[in-house]
């Protein structure tokens, strides 16, 4: 991973053991759901007592919230990277889409759960629910400003974000199951989604 993802920096700052449960809980969470997953089973997974667990982690919820704020944060430093970038405006919403489809290739499994199991989220469910509520507003803004200075009409951008990251963050059933080159997956995912958006617009 890139040196200046927020989940890879999380990664170094859990100890050995923590590493461990969290690759286990991300494969048993994709594969059962976070719901249908207990710290039994990821006990049996990692073979140790599920008592034994609790000497490092706080709770099941514990791990899910270090995948979904982890993945999180690695989209805000991305989109923040595409908004610092001085170029024409049809490139940079080209530049957002690699990027937010640079961090779903890297992370396939991860990104599946943050789609899918961050509503399972209790303590810290509000927190997470005004960082996707901020996240969405910044790539509103984006995208907004990059339909004015091109002269495209945007009927509804709300709409038209909530497209746009549906489509993207749902983009790991791609990379995972096809099996043409990741350079082609996202080629085609940005194309799609361009002609979707853009229709007979100059592009």
């Amino acid at each position: 991973m890139d040196q200046k993802s927020y989940f890879c920096n999380l990664l170094m700052e859990l100890k050995e053991k923590q590493k461990k449960i969290l690759d286990e809980a991300v494969q048993l969470f994709k594969e059962k759901g976070y719901m249908g997953s207990s710290v039994r089973d990821l006990a049996t997974q990692l073979n140790i007592k599920a008592a034994s667990l609790y000497a490092h982690i706080r709770s099941k919820e514990e791990i899910l919230e270090w995948i979904c704020f982890g993945i999180a944060q690695d989209f805000f430093v991305e989109l923040q990277e595409v908004l610092n970038t001085d170029i024409k405006p049809s490139d940079k919403l080209n530049l957002f889409i690699d990027k937010h489809l640079s961090v779903v290739l890297k992370n396939p499994d991860v990104t599946h759960i943050y789609s899918n199991e961050w509503k399972h989220l209790e303590e810290r469910l509000p927190e997470f629910v005004e960082l996707r509520k901020k996240y969405q507003q910044e790539v509103e803004q984006l995208i907004s400003g990059i339909y004015k200075a091109e002269n495209w009409e945007l009927k509804s951008p709300s709409f038209t974000t909530r497209f746009i990251l549906h489509t993207l963050n749902n983009s790991y059933f791609w990379f995972k199951r096809n099996t043409g080159s990741n350079v082609e997956i996202t080629d085609e995912i940005r194309n799609k989604i361009l002609f979707g958006l853009l229709g007979n617009q100059k592009r």
